[in-house]
């Protein structure tokens, strides 16, 4: 069996993961690039990270948030998954709550947070869920675009038995000149099985949890006695 990953992935943990007998390209179908801009002061904001390169970009670009939660203006910090997480662990920073997806934060700041005054640090191709959302509830929301993200389109013409995918834009940029016909889909979370669902009427396996752990056991599990 031969499967294509739609990103780089550290091929020891596939082996580790899948075993040695099964057959795993991975080929980068989209590109990220931080875009520089002057920090600001964050007094009285709360925070919201969606993805693990606005939280790279994010500190690329010096920002200084007050995690002192004991401080009267301490920032917040919201973020979606558990890679967003770590990335902000990795930074020294705490999440004061963390959510599946976009939805699910959406839905908890409406519910929770309406005293709040938010800054989204994301990139070009985020989600609108958050921007559409919140100022309908009246709630201070402002989006900060700080890195880009390229859709490659790679024309693919190896043939694959399954593919995995890990965003709404990989899919997008992989669907532009590739079919996704007589393959088994991989989707690591609902947001990017949503994009898959535009493009092929197949059946998309998705991920509980938006973690690589999590996709690696939907694969066992869906073709492991195929390999």
């Amino acid at each position: 069996m031969k499967i294509l990953f739609t990103k780089n992935i550290d091929q020891s943990i596939i082996s580790k993961e899948l075993g040695e007998d099964i057959l795993v390209d991975c080929i980068e179908v989209i590109k990220t690039k931080p875009i520089i801009i002057n920090p600001f002061d964050l007094k009285n904001y709360s925070l919201i990270f969606t993805s693990a390169n606005g939280v790279a970009a994010f500190f690329k670009n010096r920002f200084k948030p007050n995690e002192d939660f004991t401080a009267k203006n301490y920032n917040k910090v919201y973020c979606v998954g558990e890679k967003t997480k770590r990335a902000l662990r990795k930074h020294g920073f705490g999440t004061f709550k963390v959510l599946k997806n976009a939805e699910m934060l959406s839905r908890f700041i409406i519910g929770n947070c309406q005293h709040e005054q938010f800054l989204h640090f994301c990139g070009n191709l985020a989600l609108n869920v958050l921007d559409k959302d919140l100022p309908l509830q009246n709630i201070k929301y402002k989006k900060i675009t700080i890195y880009n993200t390229e859709e490659t389109n790679p024309l693919i013409p190896e043939k694959y038995h399954a593919a995995v995918f890990f965003s709404p834009s990989g899919v997008r940029s992989f669907a532009k000149q590739n079919s996704l016909k007589d393959m088994k889909l991989f989707s690591i979370g609902e947001t990017t099985s949503g994009e898959l669902r535009n493009y092929t009427q197949e059946q998309i396996f998705t991920s509980e949890e938006n973690t690589l752990a999590s996709i690696f056991g939907l694969i066992r599990k869906e073709v492991g006695g195929k390999f």
